[in-house]
């Protein structure tokens, strides 16, 4: 049960919680008014749906590739199954939490439409043929979700509408979302390369990633800056740049390390998180509050 706590990426999830609760906050900002139903729901239906397409991609990982902490042929075998019977659980009760929107008509069209682009976007992530987490691309997955599809599937199921307040909010945490995914897969770099797991980083090569990651967090930051000139209150947005010194810090440390320092994988990559995750819940905090 351990491996399937850990292959299930925990924080990954708390992340995804995270981001939709912003999008709900986005909308009690704008003065809309709260439906529980439609928030617990559309959470719950969001969560379930991610836990299940981690599972999925573990399970159809290369049977010759370490799952876990198990070890053996037959390990691996029992894991493999049990990854299958919970993530195939996960994805009836999905389908339950779908069918009891349908029923209480908390979803609207655009609501449905980005349902539908979820599970087809962590489906895609997940399953062959396309299996994007394998691919080079899983990553760019994982942020569109993050930072992008769930924060406005929560601001739909609240307004039923578009606003451009989801732009000026989640334009900039896409970066951010990608530069943490993309230092996530530093500490692994080497087994990828052995195994033939294609990550972003395996497709791009060190070389081209690390002035990426570095360009990703600059545009993020920049992004931010300009929001005044959107015509959007700059008393809402300032405190993201409480965790600013923290990005500047992330850039660095992976510039040393490029240049020989000793690379202490974890620390960055928990510096990486706490970039994304203080940056996501200050604005929560900051939509919730106002």
């Amino acid at each position: 049960m351990s491996s399937l706590f850990r292959l299930s990426h925990p924080f990954h999830l708390f992340l995804a919680a995270l981001t939709y609760l912003l999008g709900a906050g986005m909308a009690h900002y704008l003065g809309k008014p709260f439906i529980a139903a439609a928030f617990w729901l559309g959470a719950l239906w969001g969560l379930t749906l991610f836990f299940a397409a981690y599972l999925l991609a573990e399970y159809f990982r290369s049977p010759a590739e370490p799952l876990g902490d198990a070890e053996s042929p037959r390990q691996r075998s029992r894991l493999r199954t049990l990854l299958l019977q919970v993530s195939a659980a996960a994805l009836v009760l999905a389908t339950a939490f779908t069918i009891v929107m349908l029923y209480s008509r908390v979803l609207t069209l655009p609501a449905v439409l980005f349902l539908i682009l979820i599970f087809i976007l962590l489906m895609a992530y997940a399953l062959p043929p396309l299996r994007l987490a394998n691919s080079g691309y899983g990553e760019l997955t994982l942020t569109v979700f993050l930072a992008d599809f769930l924060p406005v599937l929560a601001f739909l199921l609240q307004t039923g509408e578009f606003h451009r307040l989801l732009l000026v909010v989640t334009f900039p945490l896409t970066f951010l979302a990608l530069a943490y995914l993309i230092v996530c897969d530093f500490p692994t770099f080497a087994s990828d390369q052995k195994y033939a797991r294609l990550t972003l980083l395996v497709r791009l090569t060190w070389q081209r990633t690390v002035p990426l990651h570095h360009i990703l967090i600059i545009i993020a930051y920049a992004l931010f800056a300009s929001v005044p000139l959107l015509g959007l209150p700059w008393r809402v947005f300032w405190p993201v740049f409480l965790t600013f010194p923290l990005a500047l810090m992330q850039i660095l440390w992976l510039r040393n390390i490029t240049l020989g320092a000793k690379p202490l994988w974890r620390l960055l990559e928990a510096n990486a998180a706490a970039v994304f995750g203080l940056t996501v819940y200050i604005l929560v905090f900051t939509f919730w509050v106002r």
